[in-house]
């Protein structure tokens, strides 16, 4: 290597989108897989959180690492802040998209902003660039590939090359895409990559396993923030152009010591949806740019749908993973998750069931990629189980519906100290507030009130009113909603500490 590597910046991306509609019930657009505790070394983590923690393994003394960039939707944002807060030593800056656009314009967004932040005499970084979705088994051996990889980049004085790292495959799997090496290995065992291939049916995916020189594409790349700017430049001016317009017209603000950067909402809504993948590095074999791909033989998987969690989950004697309170009798080879009741099986094999508190799914391990199509049929219906599970998180805290009939909803809500919610009021409903747990602060109407265990108050319909936790323990109350019409769209806000009036 030329020069020590602790002289380049090395800035590591989580592209944090997508909904994990394949991960229904347990993973809704409200709140995604990625921010679920699935499976992993730590399973108190988040998929989330262990990508964030496995990327940030790499620094070393040769490795400087700088702020982690996080991609992900606006809507998500205060997920990952309160997930980023649980972890030690992560400085962040979340990108927000208004909207999705699949991860080309998510990485311009990073390259943008790691060209225009890392500051005088850094101003080309090298881009470390990972989904938070996925899972790695040993950490050791993904944490030396990365560093192979930074090394690759590094070295190249034409910034023209691009790592990325291959799964070992271990099945002829049809649900991922193929790269193919050729050439010999060099110096970090990396081989060039000749083409890349769309996901096969089952015959070619069996000769590509006995090809013995195709990988499948693990979605992870490393390269320097001006090699992706100008290879879309060249192969996707549209994409390039538009996002950078958008960059453009950013704001950004602060929550604590993590920076909030929202591109320009209007213009990154005309950006052309499209992956990483088919907008440039498809495009890079037998161009100036070169694509080096190492070999990772790691446990990874990207947790594309059920089959797959049962995969990477811990097995009984029979081959059973479960999650909750489960009990099993002559089951085998299935996967069980119970969220909030006890869930029993009896005389099955095969078989995914996944229970929450609102829905239950049971299906045949094989068809666990088909869960997509129920919810499509949610998605038509627009029934709201497709969005949000019947605990929502916000980032005052979150609140459960814990039952709703004709005319009235009944909500457990929870205040984290020091929140608030929105100073707002309804059109359409009134609320009893009784609180059970803890000290609120109720702004109702003219009047501003402590209640404490025991007490409540209530809030006329049309009543401009405020809940808020003065005090240093979690808030809980009971809500009871009142009205002709109940729906979380009558709100209308006139303060909010969260951005949202």
């Amino acid at each position: 290597m030329d020069k020590p590597l602790s002289t380049t910046p090395v800035i590591p991306v989580i592209l944090c989108g997508g909904s994990g509609t394949r991960l229904w019930p347990l993973s809704r657009s409200g709140f995604p897989k990625q921010f679920l505790v699935l499976s992993g070394d730590d399973s108190s983590q988040s998929l989330f959180q262990q990508a964030i923690t496995r990327i940030n393994s790499i620094a070393s003394p040769d490795i400087h690492l700088g702020s982690t960039f996080i991609v992900t939707n606006e809507d998500h944002r205060f997920l990952a802040l309160d997930q980023l807060r649980e972890l030690t030593g992560i400085e962040a800056t979340l990108l927000l998209e208004p909207v999705g656009r699949n991860t080309a314009p998510a990485l311009t967004l990073a390259a943008l902003e790691a060209k225009e932040g890392v500051g005088d005499g850094f101003a080309d970084p090298i881009l470390v660039i990972t989904p938070a979705d996925q899972t790695v088994k040993n950490t050791a051996a993904f944490t030396q590939a990365l560093r192979d990889c930074v090394a690759i980049v590094d070295a190249d004085q034409s910034k023209c090359t691009i790592a990325i790292l291959g799964i070992t495959p271990t099945s002829p799997e049809t649900g991922y895409g193929y790269i193919k090496r050729t050439g010999t290995a060099g110096a970090h065992h990396e081989y060039t990559v000749e083409t890349f291939v769309e996901k096969p049916n089952v015959a070619t995916a069996q000769s590509y396993l006995a090809d013995g020189s195709y990988l499948w594409n693990s979605g992870m790349f490393v390269m320097r923030a001006s090699t992706w700017l100008s290879a879309l430049k060249e192969f996707r001016a549209d994409i390039f152009g538009a996002t950078e317009t958008a960059w453009v017209g950013k704001t950004v603000d602060q929550s604590g010591s993590t920076a909030f950067v929202r591109p320009d909402k209007a213009v990154f809504q005309t950006i052309p949806s499209e992956s990483i993948d088919y907008a440039v590095i498809e495009k890079c074999p037998g161009s100036q740019y070169t694509v080096k791909m190492l070999e990772l033989d790691a446990g990874w998987n990207d947790l594309g749908a059920w089959d797959a969690v049962w995969q990477v989950g811990k097995q009984d004697g029979q081959g059973n993973v479960t999650t909750g309170d489960v009990l099993l009798a002559n089951t085998n080879n299935s996967l069980i998750h119970a969220t909030s009741r006890l869930v029993s099986v009896v005389g099955v094999d095969d078989l995914i069931v996944v229970e929450t508190a609102d829905a239950v799914m049971v299906a045949h391990r094989s068809s666990s990629q088909d869960v997509k199509h129920i919810v499509n049929q949610l998605e038509a219906q627009q029934r709201e189980e497709k969005n949000l599970h019947r605990k929502v998180a916000r980032p005052w805290g979150w609140y459960d519906s814990v039952d709703e009939g004709e005319r009235f909803k009944v909500k457990r809500i929870q205040v984290k100290p020091g929140a608030s919610l929105s100073l707002q009021m309804h059109h359409h409903r009134a609320e009893h507030w009784i609180v059970v747990k803890g000290v609120a602060e109720i702004t109702n109407g003219d009047q501003v009130i402590l209640l404490s265990e025991n007490q409540s108050t209530y809030i006329p319909l049309g009543q401009t009113h405020r809940l808020a936790n003065p005090g240093v323990l979690p808030l809980e109350i009971i809500e009871v909603q009142s009205g002709s019409y109940l729906g979380e769209d009558d709100i209308v806000r006139f303060e909010d500490t969260y951005g949202r009036s």
